[in-house]
């Protein structure tokens, strides 16, 4: 197995920011919905960026309840902004190894700004890829990174932590990788995918790193 990039979803990946966008979904839902919205309904606004969540159920209004979100999302976001334990060591090793990185995330650009700018990641991105404001569209997202980079989809793995991660990198035909190290993972769901590898913890993903790229 040759290797040259590695893509990397963020939420629940590299850092544990799942808990901060819930929280914040919520707290905005309920000032513009006037309700709060139960664990299904809540699951089944995912897949658009922001922008799309907002604008189909708030359409005159959506502006302001995107800007309510992001401040809520900017005011909460520090104690959840740390990577997870090693994976500054894990990304610094693949650059050693002279590996290409991209992030390709659901999350809407401002988001996305927000969390890079608290948890310090921005730096080992070459390419950064957020979500579109109409549908969940990561395979589409990781052949843009494979078209930029030039490589074929053997050459390059996408790391996330949901189903629908391995799902997008299977019909991008990358290698799919599930990071199910954080307390938000559905870990049956993500296995019952089939994902080529899975890890529970960082250091067993780095482990694989150190045996598979050189």
């Amino acid at each position: 197995m040759k290797l040259k990039g590695f893509i990397f979803d963020l939420d629940g990946t590299l850092i544990n920011s799942l808990p901060v966008v819930r929280t914040s979904l919520n707290t905005t839902l309920l000032k513009f919905s006037g309700r709060v919205y139960d664990d299904k309904e809540m699951s089944a606004l995912f897949g658009p960026s922001e922008e799309g969540v907002f604008q189909k159920l708030f359409p005159d209004s959506w502006r302001e309840a995107l800007q309510y979100y992001l401040n809520e999302y900017d005011r909460i976001h520090e104690p959840y902004a740390k990577p997870f334990p090693g994976v500054v060591q894990t990304l610094t090793l693949l650059l050693e190894r002279k590996m290409k990185l991209a992030l390709v995330s659901g999350k809407g650009a401002r988001s996305m700004e927000i969390s890079l700018r608290h948890s310090g990641l921005k730096q080992f991105f070459e390419v950064i890829i957020t979500g579109s404001e109409h549908q969940a569209s990561k395979p589409e997202h990781i052949k843009q990174v494979l078209a930029l980079w030039n490589f074929t989809p053997k050459e390059v793995v996408y790391v996330g932590d949901i189903a629908y991660d391995v799902q997008a990198a299977k019909e991008a035909g990358v290698l799919p990788i599930s990071a199910l190290w954080a307390e938000t993972a559905q870990i049956p769901k993500v296995l019952a995918m089939h994902p080529a590898f899975a890890f529970e913890n960082v250091e067993s993903f780095r482990a694989w790193i150190m045996k598979t790229v050189q």
